[in-house]
């Protein structure tokens, strides 16, 4: 038996990043910037005014003073001629800056009559004028990796960059195993209960970055177990990643590592010194890193979120990192841990951070009203009220 800490040292060895590839910018949201990227362009690509109004030279500028409006400026259609001593050109939020001009004084401190205007507010000391490249200029990057943001998307398209080179999703593909389960949406036998694990999952892996396949429910038979892990190599797009649940442990009917080494799993560790969670399984099965959580329902959450999630962002060029921890304060007392890592049911609340003591609750309690698991490190001490300590935020 392992340590957490070991587990994952042991995980982000069988797994490394995945190659890049490029897709058009417009989906590129959410995915993870390969290669840095630098601009193709100066932005703003000329001065460009900030403000609405009159486009002068400041050295003509001072309260009362008048000029002639020559012509016009907006934004797209610039003003093409020169701007000398007592003129003014028309501009507006975006337009380019005239020749000539190097001030801009805003349409509320002017008057105008026909074509002369006359300044008749307290103009300030601002320019009003973007300068050329004071947002980026050409040749200045954004760095890799990255998880891409909507703003990032927004300055690439500003940089003119229509494909963004971004690593390609790990390819996961989800087994649920054992007799007892069916669909959701089927009806269950007597001793059948509804398979939830792997949509829970599903929906954690995407969130992190993947691209996940739920595999048919494989029965606890090696001929089962052996057709479902063939489905995981089949055609073009291999997964990168296999996940079991369920069958993981030591009983008559855990057959996942048995029906795994039969065609070729080389196993990294079995069993790590956690709560819940303990009989996690990882090794190789071919080109594929395999993970093997356990069945219950809240041990394959805590793990999913601890140890598969890491090495999608590890797979994803992110860095080979654990969970990132926070911190908080308890707003009741805790007792003291045992020799194993433990990670217990929290909610978060004005208080603080209240542990759950119940750890074999309904699933209700435990999957949609934790909000949090609390971090006990092995032979942690009681802990009071007050006290701060580590948590991980689900």
């Amino acid at each position: 038996m392992i340590s957490v800490t070991e587990a994952l040292d042991r995980l982000f060895a069988l797994s490394s990043p995945l190659p890049a590839e490029d897709i058009p910018l417009i989906r590129a949201s959410g995915r993870v910037l390969a290669q840095a990227i630098t601009a193709r362009r100066d932005q703003p690509p000329f001065a460009a005014s900030a403000m609405d109004g009159y486009a002068v030279r400041a050295a003509d500028l001072s309260p009362g003073a008048a000029f002639q409006v020559i012509g016009e400026a907006a934004a797209g259609s610039g003003f093409t001629g020169q701007v000398t001593p007592g003129q003014a050109v028309r501009i507006f939020t975006g337009a380019p800056v005239p020749q000539g001009a190097d001030r801009v004084v805003i349409q509320e401190d002017v008057t105008r009559e026909a074509t002369r205007i006359t300044v008749t507010g307290d103009y300030g000391e601002g320019t009003n004028i973007r300068p050329a490249g004071g947002d980026f200029r050409i040749g200045d990057r954004i760095e890799a990796p990255r998880l891409i943001s909507p703003s990032d998307v927004a300055l690439m398209a500003a940089m003119n960059i229509p494909q963004v080179p971004v690593t390609r999703r790990p390819r996961v593909a989800v087994i649920a195993t054992g007799d007892e389960l069916v669909q959701p949406g089927e009806t269950p036998g007597p001793d059948q209960i509804v398979a939830s694990n792997s949509y829970g999952l599903q929906a954690l892996f995407t969130a992190a970055g993947a691209e996940v396949r739920l595999l048919p429910i494989a029965r606890d038979r090696i001929d089962s177990l052996e057709t479902i892990f063939a489905l995981t190599q089949d055609g073009p797009a291999p997964a990168d990643l296999i996940v079991t649940i369920g069958g993981a442990s030591v009983g008559d009917h855990d057959l996942v590592a048995r029906a795994a080494q039969g065609i070729g799993m080389e196993q990294s560790f079995y069993k790590v010194a956690m709560r819940p969670g303990k009989p996690l399984m990882a090794g190789r099965l071919g080109d594929a890193v395999m993970i093997g959580l356990p069945g219950n329902p809240v041990s394959a959450m805590v793990c999913g979120h601890l140890f598969v999630v890491p090495v999608l962002r590890h797979m994803l060029g992110l860095g080979a990192a654990p969970a990132p921890r926070l911190r908080g304060v308890l707003a009741a007392d805790v007792a003291a841990n045992g020799p194993r890592e433990h990670y217990m049911r929290a909610r978060i609340t004005p208080e603080g951070i209240l542990a759950d003591a119940r750890q074999d609750s309904a699933l209700l309690s435990v999957l949609s009203g934790s909000g949090a698991l609390l971090v006990r490190p092995p032979h942690a001490p009681a802990a009071q009220a007050g006290d701060t300590v580590d948590y991980l935020p689900l």
